[in-house]
This record gives C-alpha cells, structure tokens and sequence, in this order.
C-alpha cells in the first residue's frame, strides 16, 4: 500500500488558483529526538511529492526576533500545506509522514485555514492564489504569514530593523501566537502570527509605529528580492505549542 492514498480531489465551485484548505502543522520534540527531526525534514521532501498536496514547505521555526541563526528553536518544526479539498488534508493525517511525526513529538499544534488575501510570490510561485476579497465574521480568529528572501546585500539592515518590530508585538492585544518561521538559517525568512480578530492584526499592521517605519523603509531599502503577505480565516485549531494553547 502506498503511504499516501490517492487524494479525493478538488472542492466543488473552488477558483482553481486558490487551494480548499491550508494547514500548518507544528510538532515539539525532545532534545533527544532533534537528529530523528533533522532527519525527517531531509527524507519527507520526497514523501511530500506524493502526498497528494498542491504546495508544501517543511519550515525550521525560531523566536523571529531578529531573523537570525540565533533566533533558531531546534525542539519545534513545521509544515506548511495547500490542498485542494479537506479530503486530502484529512488523508495525510494518517499518512507515514505524519505518523513518523506523531511517534517523534512531545506536542502538536494544527492550525486549518483558509486564504483571505495573498499577495506575492514564494519560490516563484503564489502558493494561495488569488483569493476574492472577503472579510472573516468580525469575532473569528485570522492567521498572518509572511515570507521574504532578503537580498544578501540587504541582510545587515534589514536584521537592525527586525527587533523593535519583534518587541512591540509581543505586548499587542488580541495577539495569540507568533512565531518565526524559515527554509534556511539566512535568508528566507517569514513568521506566522494568530490574532484574536482581524481588527486586532489590522491594528497591529497599519496602527503600530515600529511596524509601519519598516513597512515604509520596504521599498526604500530593496530589502527583498521576493515577498509574500496572505491572511487567513481560521477554521480549527487542535494542540499547544510551548506548552500552552494558543
């Protein structure tokens, strides 16, 4: 039997360009199990292939607080993962992948959504379409992500001006989880960040004077060579990351 089923397919009426689900999966491990982790992040690539996803990305995490090696958590690892139906998100929770995770973590966090508003490109591509414009009920809890590639020339002030941004937020009200996330240790960088509201990140994103100076020196500096922003509804959330439930 393959390890993968084969996916179910398509949402009936979805936009081609915008996937049925997106999930994000964060698995904690003990200081034991992080060579087995290193290890997964190198043999999944290939598993991934069949998993019957549109989009995937196997992400280290860290604080995010300056985007730097040092920021790095080597006891917590995701994955992120566009679908085309709930069906095949739902088929890769018992795929080998996720098994061989399940039997490594200490905790899981999983978090199911869906995109909002994209713009940008990631390694190419725009991973979450093109989403028509719509607003989450006003009560209902929205995920950010970001991701940048920074320019290697650019990666000195663009570090400098990552902290104050990276302090303010975490005494923002209705913030709920933020952490960094990154393909490499330098570079290719992003966070994901869960807000009570999307009032609250609205707030955080055009109200917030350290956040809208970076935002403002963005096309000043050249820092990118390739950005993306989307914005999620969520649709469930299950497990704790650190500990505690966001």
């Amino acid at each position: 039997m393959s390890a993968y089923p084969r996916p179910v397919g398509g949402a009936a009426g979805a936009r081609d360009d915008v996937p049925a689900l997106v999930t994000l999966h964060v698995w904690g491990v003990g200081p034991a199990a992080v060579p087995a982790a290193l290890g997964r992040m190198a043999l999944d690539r290939a598993l991934l292939r069949r998993s019957g996803a549109r989009w995937t990305k196997l992400l280290g995490t860290g604080s995010g607080r300056t985007f730097t090696a040092r920021d790095a958590d080597p006891l917590h690892w995701g994955l992120l993962a566009a679908w085309d139906s709930p069906g095949d998100a739902a088929w890769f929770e018992r795929s080998a992948t996720a098994r061989a995770w399940g039997r490594l973590a200490q905790e899981r966090l999983r978090l199911a959504m869906t995109p909002v508003a994209s713009r940008g490109r990631w390694g190419g591509l725009a991973p979450f379409g093109d989403p028509p414009p719509r607003r989450p009920p006003a009560d209902a809890p929205v995920v950010s992500i970001t991701r940048a590639r920074v320019r290697l020339g650019s990666w000195r002030t663009f570090t400098r001006a990552v902290p104050p941004v990276s302090d303010d937020l975490s005494a923002v009200d209705g913030l709920r989880m933020a952490i960094g996330v990154g393909e490499a240790p330098v570079g290719l960088q992003g966070t994901v960040s869960l807000w009570r509201d999307s009032a609250a990140l609205t707030a955080f994103a055009h109200g917030r004077a350290p956040h809208r100076a970076v935002v403002e020196r963005t096309p000043r500096e050249d820092w990118y060579a390739e950005e993306l922003f989307a914005r999620f509804a969520v649709t469930s959330l299950e497990g704790t990351l650190a500990g505690r439930e966001p």
